[in-house]
């Protein structure tokens, strides 16, 4: 590593031995900058070798600089020297020889010259790293070979050899530049007086190269260059440097030129006028060189200038950079003239003179700032102005000039006074609006000035404004706003109050309040009485008007006594329940509306404070319950009883102490300690006591093990009331995982952080397996598996031989390392047996041997594998090498197949698939369907060996099943069913939830053993969304479908029961809130909206309290519109009231009488009305656009039918001749639109057998009429809707969606394709062949297969498609929507298909088009149909699939099997093959049937694969109305009932049912005689696509070509 610092930031170099180090897999270096401005750079050797050694150097560089560093490294190895280039010194310098040595470890390194051991002389160094160092290089004496010889072996030493030679740098003779005046000539010579020629002379003036035609003139020389100027000027001025340079060195020397200017005018001054107090400047500019000094000088007077003296630089004048003069203020002395003087020393001084006169402007002299009037009296105001006249004096009054001939209190006089003119401003009367700042302006023609005087105009005060802050039962406190004083200080306040009905001569008065008070109280009033209330305000001029009378009304009193027999009852760990009684009727003074219940923790360290709720009076006796309290503690309640007055007295505490609880925290200080293999000690210490949340009962240890392949062992605990437990019999040198709670009698706390802890080594348990095979005459190989219990890490493996008749009484004994794990053994002596075992060793020692095996050295070497087979697991997306190493002479030839139900499919290796040289096989990025069984066979000439080996591909966790249980106002439990673990244990999970119109989603982690989660602390009334997903060691699963919960609790509302308006008087209205319900969810706030009836604008009051408000500075005998909005977290409730103010003297208004009449009921005929026709509109036209939409599906079905048509006229090909190679001619475009279809005659759908039934069909009863271009059709239902209706009746944790449950387990055992995304199960109809053309789309699938990426879109694409396997798991992309003619020739067909979905009572709207193989339709095989509904999942519902693809020409001929959904009530045996979930419907529950027989999984998969290949048959189409003989009576079936491939074997005489998990017994047929006609009907009079026939392609076409069909995806 380098590191370097710089600005800009540095570039950082490496080099080896001098030389640049190269870039290739070996060397890599990478570079980065750090946040403190440190570039960091990186050289990385990867596998050093000896050329890799020697000295290192980083070179970091920038626009400024460089900086270096070296460091030598020795690899070891045979030290040699890298060849040395001849090296250039220069003269004077210091120089550096490095020896490149590499390799490592060498004796010395020494230099020789002219064969003398260096150092000779002081200036030579020589350092331990072998570097010379020459220091002052001469070029006689330090020139020549010099020699490095380096010593690698006591007697033996290597040498290399460089040449140095020496340069001498050029010397430059110093030279000066005479002083030089314009015009001058000038000559300067440059002379190199030493240096190695050729030397090279050059010029530069201020850096730039010298260009001819400037004046300049260069002449070089062999060492000499002069500098000639003809005629010198000012732009000569400069720096001028000689350069110098040889091979050695580039020298230069430097010196300036100045050229001499005599001082000169740029501007001359010239006479100007200055105006008095304004700025002025001076005008004077020179310049020369050296730059000239300018001097100011000042002669006073206006006369001829007698004397100039120089004149001062002070603040107030300055002299310009440009050589003016500043005169920041002009004043009346600056007059006079002035001089400006030029001098530089070159030539002679000169000067100029001009003369400044100075003008006075307009300035106001003399004016009153402020002054003061009193109301109604006459007042002078004066102004004195100076200046250069003539001079004009205006008067402005504000903004406003005043104009005495049109305001006729104003009048103005002005006369002079010397230099002085005086105006005057009389006003005639003083008023109230002259208290304003009045102007004065003076202008003449030099400027203008203002004086500005403020009036202040006094009189009486004006009467404040009085408002009522708060009335109670025997006071109430005032307010009162002051609005003008009269521009005197108020000096005090007078207030009056009497009874309403009393005259003022009756008044009582509160004198002489201060007047830095604003508000009062009035006390001793009397409770329930009617008071008018006034005041006045005074100042120095005198007494106000009386202020606008109020009347209010005193209100009840509080109650006087508390709430009666008080008692509490503990209901939970954190509620109390408290009952008491009103208080006795004569304290209550009132209604009581309410009470305050206070409750405080009593325990020690609580602080003492009372938390208070309030609760609505319901009778004399009331219960409440206190939520939210902490656990296990002792509480003390008080009640207080409320009225419209106030709160009454509490009653005495009372205690209670909550339920015990869990405890909240876990055991402390956790600790664990590997004692020996199998023993460890965990220890703790209590939590804390206020954790505890009861009596402490003990403590659980619970632990379980991680083994090396990411997997969990089972989960154990041990109970115990100690601190410290010793856990024994554990698994040897074994992760674990330790986890300590504590408990109560209420049940288990929180678990600590889980502790790791490893058990320590012992010795190995034996060889899992261990083989021997001859491998020569003479050798033998033997092979093993590792420990199945290693124990600790295998340090190596010890291989034992012994010959029984040899007489050797020990055996020979041969180690391999621990990667190794087969041995040869040779030298044996042929025919002789041996007997071989191995045992495997830890640092503990040696371990348990392997079972022995006999061997005997043979001439022949038959083909053996020495791999072993078995079960490997693995996670997906993950490489995957199963090895089959094999011996034999000659050698083996290895062979991979893969079993695939009845048949073994060779492994073809391409771009996932890999077989090595040594014969593993390499998967890459392994998938869920790479699972299954492998076999190795190697054979050679004398024998064949095998293996098989079982891959189990791990994926992520299914989705899992999410249910809510319970919920409240502030939490929603949950509980779930997992789904399948994915071949790896659950490790925990992710539950997200969010507030419904949010996305901001939270994350909860549960532990893997929670099967329910209390979700707490959320918003009362709320819509919540909530998710689940598990996660296992490859990854997180699917998430669940998302599901919506509420919490408890509605927006507020409020009570027609209570009182809204306590009390009204003219000016205020005090509004009962308590009539507001919570709906279970406390009010946040309370918007109260008024305004007087007829108005527009509504004056707003927000409130958070729940009890009273007074609504202030109304308008007396008013009627008032009031609306009020009551929040709280789920909504927001309104009520809308309407209220009139009362007279003046306390009586009432009547109300508003209407003065339209019949026109309000038009308005509410029109409010009504119009909502209603504008839904009718909008369903209109609703129905208009989807009714257009249709009819333009329609047509675009027929258009597809008639281009069909005419291409298919064109086209004229032989349909039964194959199709070779891409198609031909041109690909066109075309659009099919989306369809949906929705089943409408539900008494169709019928379940045979499991998932399968079968029907022959023999040559005769083939229809000849079939259209040849027909194609299959099927239709695929989803099944969740079953699944959620009936709950989970089995174990959900090990099946997928879209597999049998009832043959989940031999799916296992056969190690099918997992997978989980299919939901769906195909019914399939397929007809006569067409030719090779494959449709093949989908709206989506998992990911990309083949390179090729799928997308939704409206239309579909056509592929050729030659082999079955990749056409079913390739996906054409459907945004193109290209298609060859017979391609075209198929929408035909689906129009045909559109017209039969009509008759069979279907309605065609909106689907997703899509193709998909026929082989996982057709076969009837569980992993096929998964496979083939892959794109559906049970949260997508509403998706429609439709697939076409027909078997090729080539497999027309073959043997064809018909797949028929007849509607039938499900026998005994169908019963038995039913899934799980469906056998749980009580359609399909016969009372007193027999048990299912039991067949093994294995063997009923065999006999199904028995029962699939019958002889060749043609296909049999079943004409809907007819039913066919020999199937169960039909009986109805929901919609939802699952529908699997119904594939028809044709097996003469018999329908035997199929099925991949269990066996059903055969149902005879009659003959074919009695089966009447061939066209016969299926189903009643309400047919349905599932009754119309369909025919399949039999399992014996997925050994050819492939099938394929067309069908329906209904949801």
């Amino acid at each position: 590593m380098c590191a370097a610092k710089g600005a800009p930031p540095p570039t950082v170099t490496w080099a080896l031995d001098d030389e640049p180090i190269p870039r290739d897999s070996g060397h890599r270096t990478n570079q980065y900058t750090m946040s403190d401005g440190t570039t960091v750079s990186h050289m990385n050797v990867t596998s050093p070798q000896i050329k890799d050694g020697g000295v290192y150097r980083c070179t970091a560089r920038n626009s400024v600089g460089s900086a270096e560093y070296q460091a030598r490294i020795n690899v070891r190895g045979p030290p040699s020297i890298r060849a040395m280039k001849n090296i250039t010194a220069v003269a004077g310098r210091d120089t550096f020889i490095n020896c490149r040595v590499i390799g490592y470890p060498y004796y010395s390194i020494k230099w020789y010259k002219d064969s003398l051991l260096l150092p000779d002389n002081h200036r030579q160094v020589v350092f331990e790293n072998g570097t010379l160092k020459l220091m002052d290089v001469q070029k006689g004496m330090d020139e020549g070979e010099y020699l490095c010889s380096v010593l690698i072996q006591p007697q033996l030493s290597i040498s290399q050899s460089v040449h140095v030679t020496v340069k001498v740098p050029p010397l430059i003779q110093p030279f000066e530049f005479p002083p030089a005046s314009i015009g001058q000539l000038l000559y300067i010579p440059c002379v190199v007086s030493s240096g190695d020629m050729p030397i090279h002379i050059t010029w530069r003036k201020d850096g730039h190269v010298i260009l001819s035609g400037s004046g300049v003139t260069i002449e070089s020389k062999e060492f000499m260059s002069s500098l000639q100027i003809s005629s010198v000027s000012l732009k000569h001025n400069g720096n001028y440097t000689c350069i110098a340079s040889n091979d050695a060195a580039t020298v230069s020397r430097e010196r300036q030129l100045i050229v001499r200017v005599p001082p000169r005018f740029v501007v001359q001054p010239n006479n100007q006028d200055g105006i008095y107090g304004k700025a002025g400047v001076l005008n004077c500019s020179v310049d020369g060189y050296p730059p000239p000094k300018v001097m100011w000088k000042h002669a006073k007077g206006s006369g001829n200038p007698q004397q100039y003296h120089p004149i001062p630089l002070t603040g107030r004048i300055q002299i310009l950079p440009n050589s003016s003069l500043l005169i920041r203020h002009v004043l009346e002395e600056d007059i006079g003239y002035y001089l400006c003087q030029a001098s530089n020393g070159v030539g002679t001084d000169i000067s100029k003179s001009m003369f400044l006169t100075v003008k006075i402007p307009a300035m106001i002299t003399s004016h009153p700032n402020t002054t003061i009037a009193i109301k109604g009296q006459t007042k002078e105001l004066n102004c004195t102005a100076r200046g250069e006249r003539p001079i004009i004096i205006r008067w402005e009054k504000g903004d406003t000039v005043i104009d005495p001939d049109r305001n006729m209190r104003y009048a103005i006089t002005t006369k002079d006074n010397g230099d002085e003119v005086i105006s005057t401003l009389k006003l005639k009367p003083a008023d109230r609006g002259d208290s304003v700042f009045f102007s004065c302006h003076a202008i003449n023609s030099y400027g203008e000035d203002r004086g500005l005087i403020q009036l202040t105009v006094q009189e009486p005060p004006d009467p404040p404004e009085l408002e009522i802050r708060e009335v109670k039962a025997r006071s109430m406190n005032l307010r009162w706003t002051q609005r003008f004083d009269g521009n005197s200080i108020i000096t005090g306040f007078d207030i009056e109050y009497k009874n309403k009905s009393d005259s003022w001569e009756f008044k009582q008065s509160t004198r002489n309040i201060s007047p830095t008070i604003n508000q009062a109280n009035i006390v001793d009033l009397h409770p329930a009485s009617v008071y008018s209330i006034r005041m006045y305000s005074f100042n120095k001029i005198g007494r106000s008007e009386p202020s606008k009378e109020l009347t209010i009304s005193t209100e009840e009193a509080a109650p006087d006594g508390p709430p009666m027999d008080v008692t509490l009852q503990p209901m939970t760990s954190q509620s109390i329940q408290v009952t008491w009684k009103a208080p006795k009727k004569e304290l209550q003074n009132g209604v009581i509306r309410g009470y305050q219940i206070g409750y405080r923790e009593n325990s020690p360290g609580s602080n003492g404070q009372y938390s208070i709720v309030e609760m609505k009076a319901t009778g004399d006796s009331e219960v409440y319950t206190l939520d939210n309290l902490k656990k296990f503690a002792q509480y003390g309640v008080v009640v207080q009883a409320f009225n419209r007055a106030g709160t009454g007295p509490s009653s005495s505490e009372i205690n209670a102490t909550t339920l015990e609880d869990v405890p909240s925290q876990p055991p402390e200080n956790v600790r664990a300690i590997s004692i020996t293999s199998d023993v460890a000690v965990i220890s703790w210490s209590e939590p804390p006591r206020s954790t505890l949340n009861g009596v402490l009962k003990g403590y659980r240890v619970i632990f379980w093990s991680l083994y090396m392949d990411g997997e969990w062992g089972e989960m154990q605990n041990i109970t115990t009331t100690r601190e410290r437990v010793e856990l024994r019999g554990m698994e040897k040198f074994t992760n674990y995982s330790v986890q300590v709670l504590a408990y109560t009698q209420a049940g288990d706390g929180v678990r600590s952080s889980v502790l790791y802890i490893q058990t320590k080594e012992d010795i190995p348990g034996p060889p899992a397996g261990i083989k021997a095979v001859p491998s020569s005459a003479s050798s033998v190989v033997v092979s093993w598996l590792p420990p199945a219990k290693p124990n600790g890490i295998i340090r190596k493996y010890t291989i034992f031989c012994s010959s029984p008749g040899s007489g050797q009484p020990a055996p020979s004994e041969y180690e391999t390392s621990p990667d190794q794990l087969f041995y040869r053994i040779a030298h044996l002596n042929r025919g002789q047996q041996y007997m071989l075992w191995v045992a495997a060793v830890t640092s503990a020692g040696r371990g348990n041997i392997s079972e022995k095996v006999t061997i005997e050295p043979a001439g022949k070497a038959p083909a053996k594998i020495i791999s072993f087979g078995g079960t490997v697991t693995t996670p997906w997306m993950k490489d995957v090498r199963l090895p089959c190493n094999s011996v034999g002479e000659p050698v083996p030839a290895i062979k991979w197949t893969k079993d695939s139900e009845d048949s073994a499919i060779p492994v073809t290796v391409d771009g996932h698939r890999l077989i090595q040289t040594n014969g593993t096989l390499v998967l890459r990025s392994v998938k869920a369907e790479d699972s299954g069984y492998y076999t190795c066979t190697a054979t050679n000439t004398w024998g064949f060996d095998t293996i098989i080996i079982n891959l189990l591909v791990q994926v992520p966790p299914d989705q899992p099943r999410l249910t809510v249980s319970k919920t409240s106002a502030s939490s929603i439990t949950l509980a779930w069913i997992p789904g399948d673990n994915g071949g790896s244990s659950i490790r925990g999970f992710v539950l997200q939830y969010s507030v419904d119109n949010s996305e901001e989603w939270k994350d909860v982690f549960i532990s893997s053993s929670e099967r329910s989660f209390k979700l707490e602390s959320l918003k009362c009334g709320t819509w919540y969304k909530v998710k689940l997903a598990a996660k296992n060691s490859v990854g997180a699963g699917r998430i669940s479908e998302i599901i919506e919960a509420k919490t408890h609790g509605r927006e507020p509302s409020f009570s027609k029961d209570q009182h809204l308006f306590t009390h009204i008087n003219s000016t205020h209205a005090r509004l009962n809130l308590q009539g507001w319900s919570s709906g279970g969810c406390p009010i946040t706030a309370i918007v109260l909206e008024y305004r007087p009836k007829g108005n527009w604008g509504w004056q707003s009051l927000r409130t958070n309290s729940s009890s009273e408000v007074f609504l202030t500075e109304l308008r007396e005998a008013t009627w008032y519109e009031l609306r009020m909005k009551a929040c709280n977290s789920a909504g927001c409730g309104n009520e809308s009231a309407q209220f009139a103010t009362l007279d003046y003297d306390g009586s009432t208004i009547p109300p508003i009488k209407s003065a339209q009449g019949e026109g309000d009921d038009v308005k509410k005929l029109f409010t009504i009305a119009c909502p209603v026709i504008l839904a009718t509109l909008g369903v209109a036209l609703l129905f208009i656009i989807r009714k257009k939409r249709k009819e333009k599906r329609l047509k675009r079905l027929r258009d597809a039918k008639s281009l069909a048509e005419m291409l298919i006229s064109k086209n004229n090909r032989s349909f039964d001749t194959p199709v070779k190679g891409p198609p031909q001619g041109p690909r066109l475009h075309i659009d099919i639109p989306r369809v949906q279809l929705l089943i409408e005659d539900k008494e169709g759908i019928k379940q045979l057998g499991d998932d399968k039934a079968t029907i022959p069909v023999t040559d005769t009863e083939f229809s000849q009429a079939v259209n040849p271009q027909s194609f299959c059709t099927g239709v695929s239902l989803h099944h969740p809707a079953l699944i959620q209706n009936t709950g989970p009746l089995i174990d959900m944790s090990d099946i997928r969606p879209g597999t049998n449950p009832v043959s989940r387990k031999s799916v296992k055992s056969a190690h099918s394709t997992r997978n989980r995304y299919s939901s769906q199960w195909t019914l399939t109809k397929c007809q006569a062949s067409t030719p090779a053309r494959t449709l093949t789309s989908d709206w989506r699938t998992v990911g990309s297969q083949h390179g090729i990426t799928v997308t939704e879109s409206d239309s579909y694409s056509a592929s050729l498609s030659q082999d079955t396997d990749k056409g079913r798991n390739s996906m054409v992309s459907t945004e193109s929507a290209s298609s060859t003619y017979e391609e075209l020739a198929r929408a035909y067909e689906h129009a045909k298909l559109e017209e039969q979905l009509q008759h069979a009572k279907f309605e065609i709207t909106e689907c997703f088009i899509s193709d998909s193989s026929s082989d996982q339709m057709t076969t009837g095989t569980t992993d096929n149909a998964d496979s083939m509904t892959s794109m559906s999942t049970p949260s997508e519902p509403g998706i429609c699939r439709f697939t076409a693809s027909p078997p090729k020409p080539q497999d027309s001929e073959r043997g064809k099997s018909v797949a028929v959904p007849i509607p039938h009530r499900a026998s005994k045996s169908d019963y038995c093959n039913l899934p799980l979930y469906a056998k749980s419907e009580a359609f399909f529950r016969k009372p007193g049937s027999e048990p299912c027989p039991v067949v093994p999984p294995r063997e009923a998969s065999i006999r199904g694969l028995a029962r699939a290949y019958p002889a060749p048959a043609r296909h049999l189409t079943l004409e809907p109305g007819a039913k066919p003989l020999g199937l169960p009576p039909p009986a109805p079936a929901a919609t939802t009932l699952p529908q699997r491939t119904l594939p028809m074997p044709s097996t003469t005489g018999a329908t035997a049912p199929s099925t991949s998990a269990a066996p059903a017994p055969a149902t005879t047929e009659p003959p074919a005689a009695e089966r009447g006609p061939t066209h016969s009907k299926v189903g009643g009079s309400r047919d349905s696509l599932l009754e119309m026939s369909t025919s399949g392609v039999g399992r014996s076409q997925k050994q050819g070509a492939g099938a394929y069909s067309k069908s329906y995806t209904l949801v």
